[in-house]
């Protein structure tokens, strides 16, 4: 199977921006919480890439503040990206919320629900 050439750079860009996130944190010390980059998307042309984070804070309040954070730092990010990628031009970079897990835990409290709800039916062992 062959693998494109963008399913590839958003790989990488994945996992090199996860480790600047990672160093961000000794660097800003109200960046909270569990942060996972989920997903990168760059574009074909390589000018934008968004990155998806999602954020477990303590409550909304820290990891809507983390997330501000990121999006204040994205220049800083972009910086390091480029002394970490031998690439002629690193895309311009948009933090987003990733709310993924948050609406699967929301679909599963649905099921959950609706097979509470719903009557058992006897077994006919007759047939």
């Amino acid at each position: 199977m062959k693998v494109s050439r963008t399913s590839r750079l958003n790989g990488e860009y994945q996992k090199a921006v996860s480790e600047i996130i990672r160093r961000l944190k000794d660097r800003q010390p109200s960046l909270k919480g569990l942060i996972s980059v989920t997903e990168a998307d760059v574009a074909p042309d390589l000018k934008t890439a968004y990155i998806y984070v999602s954020i477990y804070g303590k409550n909304e309040d820290e990891s809507a503040n983390s997330l501000k954070i990121l999006q204040e730092n994205a220049g800083y990010v972009r910086h390091e990206l480029s002394q970490m990628m031998q690439m002629r031009t690193v895309p311009a970079l948009t933090f987003r919320l990733d709310r993924s897990m948050i609406y699967g835990a929301k679909m599963d409290e649905l099921f959950k629900k609706i097979h509470k709800d719903e009557p058992s039916e006897p077994v006919n062992e007759e047939e």
